[in-house]
């Protein structure tokens, strides 16, 4: 596997090693020692998976204190814009996103560790899937507002398919009032 480092400290994309002929393809999709000594010690204890139709936003998630997760994503099938937030307040990059596209052709995967807010646009109808590595605890559960303007998040879309929860999340400002940044 390729472990590629983003701009913001603790983001990777990894992209595995393809052996494939005429009668398909195979890769290893997470080897737990490779992940803890190129990526992060950590040790998952959630998948999650759903599916998403062409036009839909969620996020951007993030859960609060203890209950916080990182999260190895990938596309199943289809193609998506995958965007993190770092949340974390004694980072240099808090309040700064990266993006990424996750193409299920490319099988290629994003690790978003703990202290960040992670969303994603479907770009073509997609089955998205996600190790967690801490259990989702609704109590805990924020959300930041898709396209609040200090973000300035590139989306490529005007009106996506929201959740309510998304419509009337909080903006980057109120959240750095609540922890006191």
């Amino acid at each position: 596997m390729k472990y590629i480092k983003t701009p913001i400290e603790g983001l990777f994309e990894i992209e595995p090693q393809l052996f494939g002929d005429e009668r398909g393809y195979f890769f290893e999709s997470f080897k737990a020692d490779e992940f803890k000594q190129n990526v992060a010690n950590v040790d998952f204890v959630q998948d999650n998976q759903s599916y998403s139709t062409k036009g839909v936003l969620r996020g951007l998630h993030f859960q609060k204190g203890e209950s916080a997760q990182g999260k190895l994503v990938r596309a199943l099938s289809g193609k998506i814009l995958d965007v993190a937030v770092d949340l974390r307040p004694e980072s240099e990059t808090f309040g700064e996103h990266y993006s990424v596209i996750l193409d299920s052709e490319k099988h290629n995967m994003f690790y978003v560790p703990e202290g960040f807010a992670h969303g994603f646009y479907v770009i073509e109808d997609a089955i998205f899937t996600y190790k967690c590595t801490n259990y989702f605890n609704k109590a805990a559960e924020g959300s930041l507002l898709w396209n609040d303007k200090d973000l300035n998040i590139q989306w490529n879309t005007e009106s996506p398919s929201l959740s309510e929860k998304d419509e009337n999340a909080e903006t980057l400002a109120d959240f750095k009032l609540s922890i006191g940044k």
